[in-house]
């Protein structure tokens, strides 16, 4: 739910304070709110990005920059590749749509292109669910989007999302284009590119699901879209259908469980500031006043994850080891607790995470000892 504009105005001066004087907001995007859903309980993420903190700033200001960031290479070709998918009013890109989505409907001989131009992101939000509901209150008729902005509430907080393409088809739904420029070779691409590009795509149905609950009579918005690569090593573009029911299920659920970013900032020491201008000493004071939940999975989804990572290490966190070994562990929280309990030093013998640990001691004391026997013979 919206915030009231008093309470929501008193926020957004609060998160400019955290970001620094006249420091600008860092947009998220999808693939931040993919990876902040999938760590729900990372408090510092959390108000990091509803704060709108340039992290990878933030990181290299610690100590431990990160390693994001494709090369210069690499974005010329996707943009290059993308401006050929939707060359000639999107012909193409229509073309694999109702290829793969649709093919009862009638081909797309014209389609409707709309200006979605307009000043800031809440301008142009508001600028594309017009062009939306225009285009579906106009049946039989396809419509493409190139590169409308979408608004999702994330934990009280707005966040702007553009995705590279939105289809409305001839009876009204509507479906989310992902074009990358990974190759699909004899059909299929790589599983974790696919996966990733599926969560990215699922944020942005559920973007497109809010739009169509505003609307009068809402829209179907489907919940297979479509992913367009490059054919085999050649630069013509093929496409498949991605199922994204599960991973929108999963985005859903948890940034609902996210923590109100609110109830965060107003736990902060006042004064904290997240500036990469700051001395670095208060800098990691005021990152080191927001708990974060550091795993493995974090190096590949958040800029600070080199820096929570050696706090964590440094501290002989379990969940370095991983989220699953965590989850085994129950409560004992540190390497040290995990040691000690298997030494028989401490711990409930009757808790089955010290028992098995115990168990694994002596099997490991046991085999140690018969291959020094074995070594003497």
């Amino acid at each position: 739910m919206p915030l009231p504009r008093t309470r929501g105005t008193a926020l957004r001066h609060r998160l400019a304070e955290l970001r620094g004087p006249d420091v600008p907001a860092k947009a998220l995007d999808a693939r931040a709110l993919a990876a902040l859903a999938a760590n729900p309980g990372c408090k510092r993420r959390a108000i990091l990005d509803g704060a709108g903190v340039n992290k990878a700033a933030l990181a290299g200001a610690l100590g431990s920059p990160s390693a994001f960031g494709q090369s210069q290479f690499a974005l010329t070709r996707g943009n290059a590749f993308e401006a050929k998918v939707k060359a000639d009013g999107g012909a193409e890109l229509l073309r694999l749509v109702r290829e793969k989505l649709d093919r009862g409907a009638e081909p797309p001989a014209h389609a409707r292109v709309p200006e979605l131009t307009a000043t800031g992101p809440e301008g142009r939000a508001a600028r594309t669910a017009l062009a939306l509901r225009e285009a579906t209150e106009a049946p039989g008729e396809w419509t493409l989007l190139d590169h409308p902005m979408l608004a999702l509430d994330v934990a009280g907080s707005p966040a702007f999302l553009e995705p590279d393409a939105v289809v409305v088809h001839p009876d009204g739904s509507w479906t989310v284009v992902e074009i990358k420029s990974f190759p699909m070779l004899d059909g299929s691409a790589d599983p974790a590119k696919v996966g990733a590009a599926a969560r990215q795509a699922a944020v942005y149905v559920l973007a497109l699901e809010q739009v169509a609950a505003r609307l009068e009579s809402a829209p179907r918005v489907r919940e297979r879209v479509l992913l367009v690569c490059p054919k085999d090593f050649s630069n013509l573009p093929t496409a498949s259908a991605v199922d994204v029911r599960k991973q929108r299920a999963v985005t859903a659920r948890q940034l609902d469980r996210l923590t109100r970013i609110e109830d965060i900032a107003d736990a902060l020491p006042a004064g904290t500031c997240f500036s990469p201008e700051l001395p670095a000493a208060d800098l990691t004071a005021a990152v080191e006043s927001v708990p974060a939940t550091y795993a493995p999975e974090c190096l590949s989804a958040c800029e600070l994850a080199f820096h929570c990572r050696a706090r964590s290490l440094e501290s002989g966190a379990v969940t370095s080891l991983g989220r699953s070994v965590r989850a085994e562990l129950g409560g004992l929280s540190t390497v040290e607790d995990v040691l000690s309990a298997a030494r028989g030093e401490s711990g409930d013998p009757d808790d089955p995470a010290v028992a098995a640990l115990r168990r694994a001691a002596r099997l490991r004391a046991e085999a140690l000892g018969q291959e020094a026997v074995a070594g003497c013979r």
